[in-house]
């Protein structure tokens, strides 16, 4: 009954994120094709956030609150698998672009 009752407290949040999910998928469905990788591999790079933020939620958790750590370690690790992704990608493109020694 809790989860219906946090649900309840906020609404208006919930309200947000949908409206947000679906925001996201027009502007995303609306990019066309040829810019589509280089705006998400830029947007990769930029999940740094998500690391920092998972590292300050990790630090307010109560050590002995195992379930938030282990998914507080999950979003560190995933944040940095997505930082070095967009890297790569976006050094990959830009080597495509690079003429070629002779």
């Amino acid at each position: 009954m809790q989860i219906l009752e946090f649900i309840k407290d906020n609404l208006h949040l919930i309200y947000i994120l949908i409206l947000s999910v679906f925001i996201g998928v027009e502007v995303i469905k609306n990019i066309p094709a040829v810019l589509h990788t280089p705006l998400m591999s830029g947007a990769n790079a930029l999940s740094g956030v998500v690391i920092v933020g998972a590292i300050l939620v990790m630090l307010q958790a109560d050590p002995t609150d195992y379930i938030a750590l282990t998914l507080g370690f999950m979003a560190v690790v995933l944040g940095i698998l997505n930082v070095v992704g967009g890297f790569v990608v976006t050094d990959r493109m830009l080597q495509m672009f690079k003429k070629k020694k002779q």
